[in-house]
């Protein structure tokens, strides 16, 4: 969905090749957490999955793609979020800042990783509702990605 948004609101192409890659990887810290409904068994809550990947991907050599894993949680994660969690998480910002970055994070909330709904696209009704419980701030980010990244 990402590389196809680009596309369609003509990134350039080697942003867009970036999108694909960093849309393949946003997740790849999931392994580290326990989910169990979702075939994940490591030891950290779910919610550090942003930041593992991020740690993982930088100790590869990708940075930039670092940055999207750790930036994607939701519509990204403020330090007043992460001072709630008390201790959970990294204290730093871990909000989407590029434009790649807010695309990627737009698009991965229209997908569950819930094994028997992974091919169902979630409605902007939905998503909004979902967001709404963490806050109005929230859902206006998500509002303000929808009117840049849905034409």
């Amino acid at each position: 969905m990402a590389v196809e948004r680009a596309r369609r609101l003509d990134f350039p192409v080697q942003e867009t090749e970036f999108i694909r890659e960093a849309a393949l990887l946003h997740d790849i810290g999931i392994m580290f957490t326990s989910a169990p409904d979702i075939g994940c068994f490591g030891d950290l809550p779910y919610i550090c999955h942003g930041f593992k990947g991020h740690d993982l991907l930088l100790s590869e050599g990708f940075p930039e793609h670092a940055l999207v894993c750790e930036r994607h949680t939701g519509t990204g994660l403020t330090l007043k979020d992460i001072e709630k969690l008390s201790g959970i998480l990294p204290y730093r910002s871990m909000e989407p800042v590029t434009r790649p970055e807010q695309l990627i994070a737009y698009c991965d909330k229209f997908f569950s990783k819930d094994p028997d709904r992974l091919e169902l696209k979630l409605s902007t009704e939905e998503i909004v509702k979902s967001l709404g419980r963490f806050g109005e701030d929230k859902v206006e980010i998500f509002k303000s990605w929808h009117h840049q990244f849905n034409r």
